[in-house]
């Protein structure tokens, strides 16, 4: 059996990820999120996936505990980098980079989609405004979204065909941020530091350089709250 109007959605509990469950919603799926504790040092962002998760009234959000532990600063105890220049974002692959993360996790939402019977599943990759990650990257969505449809039984014995949903993509953070708001994303639920002190975002990761310049940009009042409130933004890409 089969639900076109069902899809599992990635839910980090960061700014992409609550913007692409909105934009699901809106689609009209009936969602069902999926997040991760993955041995990460942001948990603080569970809490997030949480609190987004209610408030955008998701069919069922799940928690699923897996070991990626070493191999990232993220996610071991080398230091998360700070204040790279931004001709350096996107440039390489950082030390913040875990992994395989997001093939893992669409290999469970895969899984679980076909439990369900949906065909949809949603991603916040993006390949503008990133980090440089390979798994945020048009080449591999397409490659997964293929895999996926000759990797299950539900494609294969043509039930459906899978669809791999990326839909900020090709958008700016702060094109995503502008999206949000109009679909009444409440961005101060949401968390993307890569290194929180406590319940403040650090200000200088990767991250919080990205969602700084694109609430600057998009011309939105950033409801984050930073270790320090002086913090610059900058707003050249160059």
């Amino acid at each position: 059996m089969t639900d076109a109007n069902k899809a599992v959605v990635l839910l980090s509990g960061g700014l992409d990820s609550a913007t692409v469950l909105a934009i699901a919603r809106a689609q009209r799926f009936d969602c069902y999120a999926l997040s991760f504790a993955y041995g990460q040092r942001q948990a603080i962002e569970l809490a997030a996936a949480r609190l987004i998760a209610e408030a955008h009234q998701v069919k069922e959000h799940r928690l699923l505990e897996i070991d990626l532990r070493g191999g990232s600063a993220l996610t071991g105890d080398s230091p998360v980098p700070k204040n790279r220049a931004s001709t350096a974002l996107g440039s390489d692959i950082p030390a913040t980079y875990v992994p395989a993360r997001n093939t893992v996790f669409l290999a469970h939402a895969l899984a679980w989609a076909e439990v369900l019977g949906a065909f949809d599943l949603f991603i916040g990759a993006n390949a503008v405004d990133y980090s440089g990650y390979p798994d945020c990257r048009p080449a591999f969505i397409a490659a997964f979204e293929a895999l996926a449809n000759v990797a299950t039984g539900a494609a294969v014995n043509g039930g459906g065909r899978f669809t791999l949903h990326a839909p900020l993509l090709q958008l700016s953070k702060a094109d995503i941020i502008r999206r949000g708001s109009e679909l009444g994303v409440d961005y101060a639920a949401t968390h993307s530091c890569y290194d929180p002190q406590g319940p403040r975002a650090c200000g200088g990761c990767d991250a919080c350089v990205l969602r700084r310049r694109g609430f600057a940009e998009a011309g939105i009042a950033d409801p984050t709250r930073y270790v320090t409130s002086d913090l610059q933004v900058a707003t050249s890409h160059g």
